[in-house]
């Protein structure tokens, strides 16, 4: 077995985590055009809440995988409505929102550290089993991994294209008032794709640290620049678009990885600057005056 095959299988895995991350970042920013900064804390909390449930409580690290989801869920939409939303409706421009949203990000962080301190932590986890796939080794918690992300980005697909709420949440990304002339609960919508960004961020945050088998409280704001590159390679508020960036840069990560460790970050942003080159808006950019792109 070579070191390529099992850089690519690392790299699938890399790729699953970061899907959960892009597509979260990028459902909210296409509902509300706001780039929020304080992503990376949320992803550190589902870390944190995972770790409450699978090592204080001893619960298992799939229980913890979701209570992290959760709790992502919960912080998003309540950062939304007790801060965002209330800013948004009286006028505040996206410019000063998304400094605020900066604000919110060193304020999380400095509660983390406060309560969890700078140890790292690390899940308990039961010894897997290694099955081998084309060349690749993979243990079954990793196949999990990716079977979940696949799993999760076809409810989205499913979410966005075939539902009511998909459908609503189109219309507020592509125009916010036209949709609530039209009848649409914008504001719902809104707090709805803040939910399922938060939902997605927690699990983010747990499959990566499972995958890094360490984590402190700085882990989610490292990760939130590699989640953001994936989603701009993409296309920034294209769900389909954050999927496709976020393989290629977990794959390029990891065979980056072959040549030196420290070349993984690199290579991500290297990759970032040689796509908006080429194309400014991103592999899939968004349709004119569209948000979230899903015909």
């Amino acid at each position: 077995m070579s070191t390529f095959t099992l850089a690519l299988g690392f790299g699938l895995v890399t790729s699953a985590s970061l899907m959960f991350g892009a597509a979260g970042f990028t459902i909210q920013f296409g509902v509300t055009n706001i780039f929020n900064l304080a992503y990376g804390p949320v992803l550190t909390v589902g870390m944190y809440a995972a770790y409450v449930l699978n090592v204080d409580l001893g619960a298992s690290i799939w229980v913890g995988l979701a209570g992290g989801a959760v709790a992502g869920a919960l912080l998003s939409w309540f950062l939304n409505q007790c801060i965002f939303a209330p800013l948004v409706r009286r006028g505040v421009s996206l410019w000063a929102i998304t400094i605020v949203t900066f604000s919110v990000a060193l304020i999380l962080s400095g509660i983390l550290l406060a309560a969890a301190g700078t140890p790292t932590r690390i899940y308990t986890e039961p010894a897997y089993r290694s099955v081998s796939f084309l060349g690749m080794r993979l243990t079954t918690q990793q196949c999990a991994i990716i079977a979940l992300s696949v799993m999760a980005m076809s409810a989205l697909h499913a979410l966005l294209r075939y539902t009511r709420l998909g459908k609503e949440m189109r219309a507020t990304a592509a125009n916010p008032e036209l949709a609530r002339t039209s009848g649409i609960q914008t504001a719902r919508v809104t707090s709805i794709a803040w939910l399922i960004s938060g939902l997605f961020c927690g699990a983010a945050g747990v499959t990566a640290a499972i995958n890094l088998t360490a984590f402190d409280t700085t882990t989610g704001s490292t990760l939130l620049l590699v989640i953001v590159a994936a989603a701009v390679f993409g296309g920034v508020g294209q769900p389909y678009g954050a999927m496709l960036g976020a393989f290629v840069i977990g794959m390029a990560t990891e065979l980056a990885a072959l040549v030196s460790p420290s070349l993984k970050d690199v290579i991500a942003f290297a990759i970032l600057a040689l796509m908006l080159l080429v194309r400014p808006n991103g592999l899939i950019p968004a349709p004119s005056g569209a948000g979230v792109g899903v015909s």
